[in-house]
């Protein structure tokens, strides 16, 4: 197993491809096997909160019917 500091995180603060633990932790997100895919750490954190939020949405059944469960489109 390697340590974080042998793998590469996106500074959310500055923008930038970091390698290892130059910031602190609340500061960068990953880690990453490459500095490619630290670069693309914006678009993976939007895709995964836009995934989480259509489950969350689904399990609470936003957008239905609360009686029967129907969204709008199916009535």
């Amino acid at each position: 197993m390697t340590s974080g500091n042998d793998k590469y995180w996106y500074n959310l603060k500055t923008g930038q491809v970091e390698k290892g633990f130059e910031s602190p932790a609340p500061d960068r997100a990953g880690p990453f096997d490459t500095p490619e895919e630290a670069a693309k750490a914006p678009e993976v954190i939007r895709e995964r909160s836009r995934a989480w939020a259509e489950e969350e949405a689904r399990e609470d059944g936003w957008g239905g019917d609360s009686v029967s469960g129907q969204t709008r489109d199916d009535q």
